[in-house]
């Protein structure tokens, strides 16, 4: 507990409340509200807008590769020697091209066939983004431990708050007996004094208790967005024996996906490999023309069909595709240590339950003795076989076996919730 009010005091000094709640709500709060409204308002929700925003964009981005591409080129060149013909036909006058030539071209080129790049990469595209969703979801998920402390801090405070005011209606209840005593002569004054000096330490606790259940508050009121007032009360969460334990972490359907972005990756690296056909047309003008026995200035065209195949690629493919499955055998690593560590948390918490329930079950044992003892110590008071300190011993034995199974009790409850948490069913 000590712990947890020294790290809500670090983060409540830097941050500042939001709206208020509204008037509907600021009496009951439940744990599945809070869950819900602190995965609302967490600035990581944002990045989900951002990653299908960004997956948008980038399938525009391929489509378009199957538009029309148009391209402009000139060049002005001067070479040293240029095609003659050595020998010389009477009758014909055959001029020689110039050294100095010039040339400008425009080329539409439509693509027809792109051995399925386009949609591999729309693929990756997709299953991108699923990555990235699903690790925000895991992010997202880890702030409900976060919650689970905070909610459940609150309300071991507001057992102990209990506690304490049944501790000062019996420290009450011992002034008004020595009361009558001390007016009677029956009882020395000292004995009232001192049951009145325990009324005010019970007091001082509980202004302790308060306060530090409305630090609690605050860091909750951050994190679920909403500015809870001091008299919120928290529902106690129902807790039940779910009917399968198995794991249903957002991080396993994680994995799952980057394994499949891996596999997708594979199929793009195929895709490449393949030829890639086009039809083109050209247009131009320059000199010399296509005739290149003409020298002058002359337009030109032509149009037809291309085949594109990249060979360097095939060097490079099969250890590209080594180097997905070493990667693929990453995440299948990363998952099985998941699954270890995950496992081994669930069975560190089925321990501590079984070892709460057995503190409980004493617990209650030993509050019914101390009942007893306190009730005879009570009779004794009155009958003035004992002094006020006596009863006061009595008195804060029963209150801190109470104590104690308040604390057994919502640690019970705690380790619970982080059972379903850890386990992905919460």
């Amino acid at each position: 507990m000590k712990q947890l009010i020294a790290w809500v005091s670090v983060v409540y000094a830097g941050m500042m409340l939001p709206v208020q709640l509204t008037a509907q709500d600021s009496t009951m709060l439940t744990l599945e509200k809070a869950y819900q409204l602190a995965q609302e308002h967490y600035p990581l929700i944002r990045q989900r807008l951002l990653v299908t925003k960004n997956t948008e964009l980038a399938l525009q981005q391929i489509s378009k590769s199957w538009l029309p591409q148009a391209s402009l080129s000139g060049q002005a060149t001067y070479q040293s020697d240029v095609p003659g013909i050595p020998v010389k036909i009477p009758g014909f006058d055959i001029e020689q091209p110039s050294k100095d030539q010039y040339r400008a071209v425009a080329e539409v080129n439509q693509l027809l066939y792109d051995g399925g790049t386009s949609a591999a990469q729309k693929n990756v595209q997709h299953i991108s983004a699923k990555v990235e969703l699903q690790r925000a979801e895991a992010d997202l998920y880890k702030i409900k431990e976060r919650i689970n402390q905070l909610y459940l801090g609150i309300l071991l405070l507001d057992e102990q708050l209990k506690q304490t005011e049944l501790v000062k209606q019996d420290i009450q209840l011992g002034i008004k007996r020595v009361e009558a005593q001390v007016q009677y002569g029956t009882a020395f004054r000292s004995n009232l004094l001192t049951l009145q000096a325990e009324l005010l330490k019970a007091g001082q606790r509980e202004i302790e208790l308060r306060a530090n259940r409305r630090g609690l508050i605050d860091v909750l009121s951050i994190y679920v967005n909403q500015s809870l007032p001091e008299t919120v009360q928290l529902q106690k969460p129902e807790w039940e024996q779910p009917a399968v334990s198995a794991i249903n972490r957002p991080e396993l359907k994680l994995f799952h996906y980057q394994d499949s972005l891996l596999q997708v990756q594979k199929q793009l690296i195929n895709a490449r490999n393949r030829p890639h056909t086009s039809v083109f047309v050209q247009g131009g003008y320059g000199k010399p023309g296509l005739n290149i026995l003409k020298n002058e200035f002359d337009f030109f065209y032509m149009g037809g069909l291309r085949l594109n195949w990249s060979l360097g690629n095939l060097y490079t493919a099969r250890k590209e595709k080594e180097i997905l499955s070493v990667n693929q055998q990453m995440v299948a690593v990363q998952k099985d240590v998941f699954l270890l560590n995950t496992n081994a948390q669930l069975s560190q918490q089925q321990a501590e339950i079984q070892k709460l329930e057995a503190l409980i079950a004493a617990d209650k044992e030993i509050i019914a003795v101390r009942q007893q003892v306190k009730e005879a110590a009570h009779a004794q008071l009155q009958n003035g076989v004992i002094t006020a300190s006596d009863y006061l011993r009595e008195v804060n034995a029963e209150d801190q076996a109470r104590l104690s199974l308040i604390a057994h009790e919502l640690q019970l409850l705690q380790a619970r919730i982080n059972y379903q948490t850890i386990a992905g069913n919460q």
